[in-house]
């Protein structure tokens, strides 16, 4: 079983993903991956300034430019899906998890998860954590439908890892 964590920024799914590599349980975390790709693919800083228009030192300036993020995006997004289709393909663990902020809103990302965990805390929390939360909150897109279990993290990591230990005995 494949279970997607995802959440909006500063909610607290790094940190659930790292408690749950403790547990031992292969994580794929997609923004770590998609920097390596930039690094391992061949040509593909290259490509991505040349269909941007903007240097690759300066590729945070798609967020807020929304037509140069979906270009980024149609670059990316197919390289990811391949690399994180291998990665799932190469799992003997009965139990893996991705992390993505994004990935339940993208369509092409679909098809790769079982089960959905989404990661919230309060935006006063989420703000104080990382302060390009409030930007960032506009890129990200939860369909509650696709959602099967919420954990709230508003309190201590203590109990954000007791709230991850009931949502594994649950699955």
């Amino acid at each position: 079983m494949t279970v997607l964590v995802t959440g909006p920024i500063g909610s607290g799914k790094s940190s659930v993903c790292r408690y749950l590599e403790a547990l031992g349980h292969p994580v794929y975390d997609c923004d770590s991956r998609c920097k390596a790709l930039y690094e391992t693919v061949p040509g593909l800083k290259l490509q991505i300034e040349k269909e941007l228009e903007i240097p690759f030192a300066e590729l945070w300036r798609v967020f807020s430019e929304p037509g140069k993020l979906k270009l980024l995006e149609g670059i990316v997004y197919p390289l990811l899906v391949r690399d994180l289709e291998e990665w799932k393909a190469a799992q003997l663990a009965p139990l893996a998890f991705i992390e993505s902020a994004v990935a339940l809103g993208k369509p092409e990302f679909l098809h790769l998860w079982d089960k959905v965990l989404l990661v919230t805390a309060p935006s006063g929390l989420r703000l104080s954590r990382n302060p390009l939360a409030a930007q960032r909150d506009s890129l990200q897109h939860f369909d509650t439908e696709l959602i099967d279990y919420t954990i709230q993290n508003d309190s201590t990591m203590e109990l954000l890892y007791a709230k991850v230990d009931k949502f594994l005995e649950t699955l």
